[in-house]
């Protein structure tokens, strides 16, 4: 009688939050869409549907980068590996033949150079110490983790420092992007882009299965990931580009600090055509932005909608400082090297891009360091 006294109240008040955040996440969602539609920006409101999309499936699926590529380099499983190439082959199908034939849209590229290897290595290191990546980082905030709170804060601080710190960086030289689809055509470009997952899949089965490992996704990462290929092909057709996550938290990064009294302007990174229109408008101007607030409130509507939401304990305080630590250099790496798994890895093979591959060759062993590190922070190398 007295348990179901103390329990029964508790499990009402429970059930009332989740509704509550259920609630906040569809009203903040709605009030978005209405805000940009009121301004006749129809592609905006479908980037911010597409990204509460993208919350939604990452967030059923578990969807994580960051655990599965530990778990292939700890211990070869590769089911969740091969699970991120079918997001980046049913991508491609799009983003490829698209952009090199419709001048109005464009793919991920990047230059190949010593930003690009540096900014992946240290991302690498980050998300292992963070335990999530960029988009990781932003559906466990949305799924209401209050660590994950401290690591996207310390990831747009990150991210403002190292757009200070990419145009010396990219002064060190490097070779101009290269396209499949600039030597090969569209099509053969896209052949050459669904060639190279192919062989890159077949390597990895191969390596887990010298280690006695799973190679085969699971009903979760295959589902979700040709749910989450989808969105982004969706995200693509409404924004002209493929889908990035950090460039939405160096922006907000840097409108924090230009509030707190730093002036920004006058940086080289922040003078340049896209960053000086992202700081000097709204951040419903920018395309980063809106998927990341739909992807933030996706999170939390399935969150709510199906399990107790924000209701864990806070880990303790190394766990916390390795996800100040790794915030900062997920966001420090990210700005260096174009992107995070997402902007530069999805996207940049999904583009016929060869930056993405030399980014996901350079991140591998920053994350072994990472999973090195983890223990000192009190987290499991698994």
């Amino acid at each position: 009688m007295t348990t179901a006294t103390v329990t029964a109240p508790a499990a009402g008040a429970a059930v009332r939050a989740d509704r509550l955040f259920l609630a906040l996440a569809l009203g903040a969602t709605a009030i978005l869409v209405a805000l940009v539609l009121l301004d006749g920006q129809l592609a905006s409101a479908a980037l911010i549907l597409g990204g509460f999309g993208l919350g939604v499936a990452f967030l059923k699926a578990e969807f994580s980068y960051t655990a599965s590529w530990r778990r292939f380099l700890t211990r070869g499983e590769a089911g969740g590996l091969i699970g991120g190439l079918i997001v980046i082959a049913i991508c491609a199908l799009a983003v490829v033949p698209v952009a090199a034939l419709k001048q109005s849209y464009g793919g991920a590229i990047a230059p190949l150079g010593a930003s690009l290897v540096i900014g992946a290595f240290v991302f690498g290191i980050g998300m292992q110490l963070a335990n999530g990546c960029g988009s990781g980082t932003l559906y466990t905030v949305g799924g209401g983790s209050g660590r994950m709170l401290i690591a996207l804060a310390f990831f747009m601080a990150g991210s403002v420092l190292g757009s200070l710190s990419l145009p010396s960086f990219l002064a060190l030289g490097g070779v101009d992007p290269i396209l499949a689809s600039d030597y090969l055509g569209p099509w053969g470009g896209l052949i050459a882009t669904l060639a190279s997952l192919a062989l890159a899949a077949a390597l990895i089965a191969t390596i887990a299965r010298k280690r006695g490992a799973n190679f085969i996704p699971s009903r979760n990462y295959i589902v979700g990931g040709v749910a989450i290929g989808l969105l982004c092909i969706f995200v693509f057709v409404a924004g002209g580009h493929p889908w990035s996550v950090t460039f939405g938290y160096t922006v907000w990064g840097a409108k924090i600090a230009s509030a707190l009294g730093f002036d920004l302007s006058q940086a080289a990174f922040w003078q340049w055509p896209g960053p000086k229109h992202a700081l000097a408008e709204s951040v419903l101007s920018d395309t980063s932005s809106l998927t990341d607030f739909g992807m933030l409130f996706g999170a939390m509507a399935a969150a709510a909608a199906s399990k107790p939401f924000a209701r864990t304990d806070w880990p303790p305080l190394k766990s916390l400082l390795a996800a100040a630590v790794g915030g900062l250099l997920m966001g420090w790496g990210a700005r260096l090297g174009f992107g995070c798994n997402i902007g530069a890895f999805v996207g940049g093979v999904a583009s016929g891009s060869l930056h993405g591959w030399v980014w996901f060759a350079a991140c591998l062993p920053g994350c072994l360091i990472g999973i090195r590190l983890r223990p000192l922070f009190g987290l499991s190398k698994d």
